[in-house]
């Protein structure tokens, strides 16, 4: 697998694109960041999401804050990675994934 970095307008950290078996994914890492960085590049990276296009976020801790916003919008996986670092890994869920907000980056301090 092959990760390339690509340039997304608004994001805090590096973007990589890759192709999994499952299509493409675009993931980011913003455990070094603090509020309201995560959410901010969160909600700029599930704009790419359609049913091909997966996201993945590598985070401090489980970003609630984020998911309260977005749950009902996305299917989400959840993995406990090294560090204490979670990765979740968001995906287009039929019908819905077209209603979420992702202009609102603001998070209720969760």
């Amino acid at each position: 697998m092959e990760k390339k970095e690509i340039q997304v307008e608004g994001a805090t950290v590096p973007f990589y694109e890759y192709e999994s078996s499952e299509g493409r994914v675009i993931e980011f890492d913003s455990s070094e960041c603090g509020p309201p960085e995560p959410m901010v590049n969160a909600m700029t990276a599930l704009k790419f999401i359609d049913p091909n296009t997966k996201v993945v976020m590598i985070n401090h801790k489980t970003p609630m804050g984020l998911l309260n916003k977005i749950e009902e919008n996305y299917n989400i996986d959840k993995e406990d990675i090294d560090g204490g670092k979670v990765k979740l890994t968001f995906s287009y869920r039929e019908g819905e994934s077209e209603k979420a907000n992702l202009d609102d980056a603001s998070c209720s301090g969760h």
